[in-house]
């Protein structure tokens, strides 16, 4: 079987995503014992660095199993592209980010976990923003 991949030009993106900040959908995700299907992705910070995240609509509950986790709230174009609306270090459940985030036009929430101390937390977080983020 051939693998196809969509050609997107890189001047296209460039000018999309300020700063730099831009996702790079990953192609696969298993399925790991009782746990559901995950989408991955991952988004390329300024500084050049990539973030694995885990990509979940967002619902009821939206952050409530997140747990200590940088949150990158995401809305889509026609097309596809994302483009993050805000992104937080956060430890618990926000309900006020969320909705701040949705008011924005945000239906994803990408949410990265393998940062493990606030420190590196917030510097995911401040790799990962252009714009002002939101604040609770």
């Amino acid at each position: 079987m051939m693998n196809m991949r969509i050609a997107i030009p890189m001047r296209r993106l460039e000018s999309r995503h300020a700063g730099g900040v831009r996702e790079e959908r990953l192609r696969g995700a298993g399925t790991l014992r009782s746990v559901p299907l995950l989408s991955l992705s991952a988004w390329r910070g300024r500084s050049g660095r990539r973030y694995v995240v885990g990509i979940h609509p967002m619902e009821a509950g939206d952050l409530d199993e997140v747990g200590p986790a940088v949150v990158i709230a995401v809305r889509r174009d026609g097309e596809g592209i994302a483009e993050a609306v805000a992104v937080a270090s956060v430890t618990e459940p926000d309900a006020a980010w969320i909705a701040a985030a949705r008011r924005r036009g945000a239906t994803e929430l990408h949410v990265h976990r393998l940062a493990e101390t606030p420190a590196e937390r917030r510097a995911v977080a401040a790799d990962l923003t252009v714009a002002d983020p939101l604040r609770a």
